[in-house]
């Protein structure tokens, strides 16, 4: 399947990693989701995938039909299925990601205010920006240095 580089997307956070053996049942589960999702009973182009074992997103190529009110609310639903299923929070917006080297980390907002004053999280350090709402923004502004990110304008008072 070939998605439009405007084809929106939402990025769901795990507040853990997840296992191999749990990544690959969400993977299911979303694919099985995204072949379901309708918006007005249009059948919407739409897939979804686990990066990381972390992030789970979903995509929809909304040129075919756009995703409607009562179909993103089929999508929150959903994820907060997987939710209790999977004992993890999706929807912790002050959970914040950052690498550290191969790694993806990450921490609540106050200890990663912390990480930041001790040094761990610096300028060049990789963030997860999860507001990317397009396909050309999660390839080029999803993953991003601290020093380029809204982690920046919020936190960059305590970067010395």
């Amino acid at each position: 399947m070939q998605f439009s580089q405007h084809s929106r997307v939402w990025i769901y956070q795990s507040d853990r990693q997840l296992t191999d053996a749990e990544t690959a049942e969400i993977e299911q589960y979303l694919n099985a989701f995204a072949i379901g999702w309708t918006a007005h009973n249009h059948q919407l182009l739409a897939k979804g995938e686990v990066r990381y074992n972390r992030f789970l997103i979903l995509i929809i190529d909304e040129a075919q039909a756009g995703a409607s009110g009562c179909s993103i609310d089929k999508s929150v639903r959903f994820m907060k299925d997987l939710e209790l299923r999977y004992d993890i929070n999706l929807f912790d917006r002050f959970n914040l990601a950052y690498r550290s080297g191969d790694e993806v980390l990450s921490a609540p907002r106050a200890e990663f205010e912390e990480l930041i004053q001790q040094g761990v999280i610096t300028p060049d350090t990789i963030v997860f920006n999860n507001l990317a709402k397009d396909l050309t923004e999660l390839e080029t502004k999803w993953e991003v240095p601290f020093k380029q990110s809204w982690h920046a304008q919020l936190f960059g008072s305590l970067v010395g």
